[in-house]
């Protein structure tokens, strides 16, 4: 299984579209921090100037850690674009380049064989997500140097202590690349069900749309759909900035989220068994 799994990856990156998301990244990421190193303190004083008039911020709060938030906060609902590039190519791509034969007829099980492609893009996917913690924080740090992170939200301010972060990026990071690893894994499932590599992405990205949209209207009828859409938990991240955590949400995330990777996988699975390909 890992000889089957290295050789999707070799064939994963040898193809020049897989390193489009970490060309992005490591383009986007220098850009936002070099803005902010110019703009950055009037940009922190306009986003908290309502509360200026009641707190007095001493210290280095527009920091490595700081950025690295505000990057996390704008980028992640962005990467699932740059993920179903290579999971939407992963089965439809053996079907153009005309390959599915050959695959068969070699001595593993179809199951293998999915299982190994399907294990290969669910690492692209968490390498995409380190590729983007490595550069955020890295440069972050190098820029900006490092000091408490201050969190705004609609309910207020948490400002978390210097040797109170890192583990919580850790964890973010960890529970972005799995809500990733979603999005990839139904990417995946359409990329079973065609011969073409375009359809499993845009129709990928058509479903988050809807799903997203359902989500930010509020309309009883639904209000019952919400809790079934993956799109809901896909920012489970967030919950590692907040004071106190709440373990039963995360968990709860976490285990949708999981609970959807296997239904897809399953599915890509069943019907990857029953094509029809030596015909």
């Amino acid at each position: 299984m890992i000889s089957l799994i290295n050789i999707e990856l070799y064939k994963i990156f040898k193809k020049w579209r897989s390193y489009i998301g970490f060309i992005a990244i490591a383009v986007l990421v220098p850009l936002i921090q070099i803005a902010m190193l110019l703009e950055g303190e009037r940009s922190f004083d306009m986003m908290t100037r309502n509360i200026q008039q009641s707190f007095i911020f001493v210290g280095n709060l527009l920091n490595g850690y700081f950025i690295s938030y505000l990057i996390l906060n704008s980028l992640v609902i962005h990467i699932p674009f740059l993920v179903t590039l290579v999971a939407g190519d992963l089965l439809a791509g053996e079907a153009t380049a005309g390959t599915y034969r050959i695959l068969i007829s070699r001595p593993i099980s179809r199951t293998t064989l999915v299982l190994s492609k399907f294990i290969s893009g669910m690492i692209y996917s968490a390498l995409l997500i380190l590729w983007l913690a490595c550069i955020s924080l890295g440069l972050g740090y190098s820029l900006f140097g490092s000091g408490e992170l201050i969190v705004i939200k609609a309910s207020g301010i948490i400002i978390f202590a210097k040797n109170d972060i890192l583990w919580r990026f850790l964890l973010a990071y960890g529970t972005a690349a799995l809500s990733m690893m979603v999005v990839a894994s139904l990417a995946f499932l359409f990329s079973s069900l065609v011969e073409n590599a375009i359809g499993p992405i845009i129709t990928t990205m058509t479903v988050i749309i809807i799903f997203v949209i359902i989500s930010a209207i509020q309309i009883d009828i639904f209000e019952t759909i919400k809790p079934f859409l993956f799109t809901n938990y896909m920012s489970v991240w967030g919950e590692f900035f907040e004071d106190p955590i709440e373990l039963s949400d995360i968990f709860k995330s976490c285990a949708v989220l999981t609970g959807h990777i296997l239904v897809f996988f399953t599915a890509a699975l069943i019907i990857f068994k029953r094509k029809d390909i030596l015909t």
